[in-house]
């Protein structure tokens, strides 16, 4: 059986019978014949994407594409300029991804920045009012991911422990209630605005 007889598909995108096609086209002497083949292929290949005909400089991606998929070993005249394309195959180097110690990852990193921010303050008013805003976020939060309703208390311990005992919410206006917030959110998923 033939197709037992696996080939390396160079851009899977495109089948393995169009990549049969590629390898039987290198195999053939007469230039004339070749660039019969490849236009043929090239049309294979269009049909396969038929929304994609007006966009611009299609035919010439078809053209780098065969001439990758012969590993640009076909031999015929080009109707683009495929060097352009030599130069794209290289694969970029990876990007590290950045890691970044969360202590609670329903907060984010973000918010456990906020709260280093916030402890840098002096004491005044206004570090007071963005550490009740910042205890109403850390609700928010909490509510989005573990969709529990949440004691005002835990957000305290887990405040108190983000800034190593340093900001507190005691004694100031309570923390947005757990139903507003919930209300809100199914307010929100039903399309209602909020007031």
């Amino acid at each position: 059986m033939e197709y037992q007889k696996r080939i390396e598909l160079i851009l899977p995108e495109y089948g393995r019978h169009v990549q049969q096609m590629v390898n039987h086209a290198l195999t053939i002497d007469s230039k004339e014949e070749r660039m019969l083949a490849a236009q043929t292929i090239i049309n294979v290949m269009g049909n396969m994407f038929p929304y994609l005909r007006d966009v611009d400089d299609f035919k010439h991606k078809l053209w780098d594409h065969l001439a990758l998929m012969s590993d640009y070993k076909l031999d015929i005249d080009y109707p683009y300029d495929i060097e352009e394309a030599k130069k794209n195959v290289a694969k970029p180097e990876k990007i590290a991804y950045p890691q970044k110690k969360i202590r609670h990852k329903h907060y984010g990193y973000f918010l456990q920045n906020l709260v280093k921010k916030i402890q840098e303050m002096e004491p005044s008013e206004e570090r007071e009012q963005l550490t009740l805003q910042l205890a109403n976020q850390m609700k928010k939060l909490f509510i989005l991911w573990n969709k529990d309703n949440v004691d005002d208390a835990k957000i305290q311990e887990d405040l108190l422990e983000l800034s190593e005992g340093k900001l507190s919410f005691e004694g100031s206006t309570p923390l947005i209630s757990s139903k507003d917030l919930v209300a809100r959110k199914k307010n929100n998923k039903n399309g209602k605005k909020r007031r």
